[in-house]
């Protein structure tokens, strides 16, 4: 059963509170390692990745509240799932200290036109995970099966099962060079393999508990990467 919904007063609170938070959070895990402010590469980033998320939230809370709440929901039921999210931000907490000191001892010497090659890159995936969220009205951060959802095929879902996953690959991995850090790989890339554990468990929730999914499945072979998994 779904959790009792927010009101209308409490959920712009718990978005904008949410909001600064992660924008001070993530300057200090930036900045500070960094011992400078001048960080073109961080400032690029959290510019296009914090207005971007502005404007969808605001378009959500005027158009689809309840989805938008969906998206704060952030406490996993399942102990796998709880494993995964622990491993994940552990591992986004090295992607995010690395390049500031990367900056301050300068380890890389990462090209100003692949940074802003890769920008670009992730961008085009916040381009995907919006899409996604416009298709999937279901897609909440947590892995559960929620009153009246539905299998939703269309879309990027038409391609592969899990285009949310993809676009935060794509985001996350190319986020060291983003920075300006080749060293913030190495935890980077290690984001999709712990992804490949929430998206097998996941599966197996909702071929037991989503009418539907099963014949999903077989309709679309590929979980996240066309012709390869």
């Amino acid at each position: 059963m779904d959790p009792k919904p927010l009101s209308r007063t409490a959920l712009p609170l718990m978005v904008s509170s949410r909001f600064l938070a992660g924008i001070i959070l993530m300057g200090c895990m930036l900045f500070i390692p960094a011992g400078t402010l001048r960080f073109w590469q961080a400032w690029l980033y959290m510019g296009l990745l914090f207005l971007p998320v502005a404007i969808v939230a605001v378009v959500l809370f005027i158009k689809d509240p309840e989805l938008l709440e969906r998206r704060m929901r952030t406490r996993e039921k399942e102990t796998p799932q709880k494993n995964v999210i622990a491993a994940s931000s552990l591992l986004l907490l090295a992607v995010y200290l690395i390049p500031g000191f990367d900056r301050r001892y300068a380890w890389s010497t990462v090209p100003s036109t692949l940074v802003v090659s890769v920008d670009i890159l992730i961008l085009l995936g916040y381009l995907l995970f919006v899409l996604t969220v416009r298709e999937n009205r279901y897609a909440s951060r947590v892995v559960e099966v929620q009153d009246n959802q539905v299998v939703i095929s269309t879309g990027p879902y038409a391609i592969i099962r899990h285009p949310m996953y993809l676009a935060v690959s794509i985001i996350f991995t190319l986020t060291p060079l983003a920075l300006g850090s080749y060293w913030a790989l190495i935890p980077a890339l290690l984001l999709p393999i712990v992804l490949a554990g929430r998206i097998d468990h996941e599966e197996k929730l909702l071929r037991r508990s989503l009418d539907g999914d099963e014949g999903y499945c077989k309709q679309v072979k590929y979980r996240l990467l066309p012709l390869i998994w």
